[in-house]
């Protein structure tokens, strides 16, 4: 049981992705909810190992029945093994290609059924059998001490009108969906979208949400577009589910936890319709998480939808922005340490009311820099998810062609570190622990199983198996096709395994002190503390000390730079630190070289690496030294 929200860490992850390429597990049960229910398959062994470690929950993307799989295995077709087609072949993507809408794999976001597993996720879809596995698949992720999550999709349909998959117009014409000024449906979420500032729109979303939580004893829901829903929308529903109880509807529903895509645009951009269930509108005291745009981008560089020469030069903090340029990149200092603030103000909880000394040497509020929450639930901390490209890939395209393999890892562990260690809700895209790459698919929602590897024998990470889709990808291919070509850059068993021991070492921090999981504003305002701030920090280092009414307990230092570090506070003069008991005994063997020297009050640490000290007693230093 969580004591609060923030206490969760959240692992994003696709049924099929989970278990279709896990040879551990019998053919039948592979890509199904099944899997789930097998603890000795390589994928639930991952998962247990990083749930005993301290991720809380798994977040399911879109499980509900979906209009784009055919259910029937019967009609479904493959691709089988494309591994014989050169890394940065053309075959692979012509392959997926010509089968799309004929295999198995969807994201889902396209609803049929709002209130019904999808069936191509059971091994008998044509019976009562689905409902059944999806509850025990719940049943299991409990049993191994995680909370389950659901991706829902309210905000849109897959059809309308008088369309085959059309549902909602076909029992009210025109009422479930929104309309412009000449009463043709919108489409700005991609599809037809509801109107859930209808009444009974709202009613269907809510009754929905009840099932769920009620006969499938789902712990939290994820709202696609959350933004195109109102905000009264989204505390009605968190009300409903939070007013639950054991002896009314069998569940304890005052722990579950909803948060969502807070983006805006659309025609209802602005609030042009209503008060919408943004980012800002959201971070208003209404506990209901959104995903932080600020964290992602700052850290990885760019943003989402850059494509050709700007995702190459638009490197961030993690890969090279100033300190470490790639061949087409030009940033200046200022671009480096401005967003090395904006990754200051997330790991403070993204609080709109904290303070900190800007670059500039100016005193400046988190909403002065995009700083939206009013309390660290309301956000969620990401670098990775479903959409766009996996971090790994990210760091392709931005890193310098020339950087190593280990030092590829650092970087992702680095960006990882970050996610962990800010105050708020972090959330880890499925893989995202062991280095996965999609092959630079960014946006791989109908790309297959061949794009789509997830592989938990720790083999292989998905890189270099072709040149994805086009499409989204196509604009970046000038760049893509020689990355995916050049040998040096891929990753082996060595690489992956040691990035997911990292992930393992990051929640056991996280889980052992309370001070990386603060519950409100007001103890963030009072404990958290950054130092290295203003004109003369030294860039690529982020030094952050944790404190309650007893004094400093943590000192958090990010090392984004190729070199070692030594920085020196002087209120900790005299002050004994120690590397935290998990780092000590680390994996890694470079964070073990992370020290403190009191008499100076200086810190020092490896390139490319994030130090966690705690303060210890002098008995304690004595008993470390020796």
């Amino acid at each position: 049981d969580l004591i609060a929200p923030e206490d969760q860490a959240i692992y994003e992850l696709h049924v099929r992705d989970f278990s279709i390429h896990d040879e551990s597990l019998v053919e039948k049960n592979r890509g199904k909810f099944k899997a789930f229910s097998v603890p000795n398959s390589n994928g639930s062994k991952h998962l247990r190992r990083l749930a005993k470690a301290g991720l809380t929950t798994v977040h399911l993307l879109p499980a509900f029945d979906c209009a784009t799989i055919n259910e029937d295995p019967a009609e479904q077709v493959t691709v089988g093994d494309l591994s014989s087609f050169a890394a940065d072949s053309s075959e692979q993507q012509a392959a997926v290609d010509a089968i799309r809408g004929q295999d198995a794999f969807n994201w889902c976001y396209d609803p049929y059924h709002y209130t019904v597993p999808e069936g191509s996720y059971s091994i008998k879809p044509d019976s009562a059998l689905r409902i059944k596995e999806f509850r025990s698949m719940v049943a299991s992720l409990n049993r191994a001490g995680l909370r389950v999550v659901m991706d829902v999709v309210y905000n849109h349909t897959s059809g309308s009108l008088l369309g085959e998959k059309s549902v909602l117009d076909k029992i009210v014409p025109d009422y479930y969906h929104r309309l412009n000024n000449v009463g043709g449906i919108e489409m700005s979420s991609c599809c037809a979208n509801t109107a859930t500032e209808h009444n009974m729109m709202e009613k269907l979303m809510l009754d929905s949400l009840r099932t769920w939580a009620t006969d499938y004893k789902v712990d939290g829901f994820r709202f696609d577009l959350m933004g195109h829903h109102t905000k009264a929308n989204i505390l009605k529903a968190k009300e409903m589910l939070q007013s639950l109880t054991v002896a009314e509807d069998g569940v304890d529903g005052s722990s579950i936890y909803l948060y969502g895509e807070g983006w805006n645009f659309g025609e209802v951009v602005n609030n042009t319709r209503f008060d919408q269930a943004t980012q800002k509108n959201m971070g208003d005291n209404t506990g209901v998480g959104s995903f932080n745009d600020q964290i992602r981008d700052a850290v990885r560089g760019g943003g989402p939808f850059d494509s050709g020469i700007a995702h190459v030069e638009n490197q961030g903090f993690i890969n090279g922005q100033f300190y470490d340029p790639n061949e087409k990149s030009n940033a200046s200092l200022a671009d480096l340490l401005y967003n090395t603030d904006r990754i200051r103000m997330s790991l403070a909880g993204t609080l709109s009311d904290y303070q900190f000394i800007n670059y500039q040497g100016n005193l400046i509020r988190g909403a002065d820099i995009g700083g939206y929450t009013s309390d660290p639930q309301e956000s969620i901390n990401y670098i990775a998810a479903h959409d766009n490209e996996t971090l790994f890939d990210v760091n392709q395209y931005k890193l310098p062609v020339s950087t190593s393999a280990s030092d590829r890892v650092r970087v992702a562990n680095l960006g990882n570190s970050i996610v962990a260690l800010a105050q708020g809700i972090p959330f880890f895209h499925a893989g995202q622990d062991m280095l996965r790459s999609k092959s630079t698919d960014r946006n791989s929602f109908d790309a297959g199983d061949w794009f789509n590897l997830l592989d938990f024998s720790y083999e292989n990470n998905g890189w270099g198996r072709g040149l994805p889709l086009k499409g989204d990808n196509e604009a970046n291919w000038d760049f893509t096709q020689a990355l995916l070509a050049n040998p040096n850059l891929a990753v082996g068993e060595t690489e992956i395994k040691s990035a997911a021991k990292h992930m393992k070492e990051l929640m056991l921090i996280r889980k052992s002190s309370g001070l990386f999981r603060l519950q409100t504003a007001q103890e963030i305002i009072v404990g958290l503390a950054f130092h290295n701030t203003g004109p003369e920090q030294v860039p690529g280092l982020i030094v952050m000390s944790l404190s309650d009414e007893s004094g400093v307990h943590h000192l958090v230092i990010f090392n984004a730079s190729t070199t070692e570090q030594t920085y020196t506070i002087e209120q900790f003069m005299g002050l004994k630190f120690g590397l935290h008991p998990v780092q000590r005994s680390s994996a890694d063997p470079v964070v073990r070289l992370s020290s403190n020297d009191s008499e100076k009050g200086s810190f020092t640490v490896p390139a490319r690496t994030t130090a966690v000290f705690n303060v210890v007693s002098i008995e304690a230093a004595n008993a470390l030294e020796n």
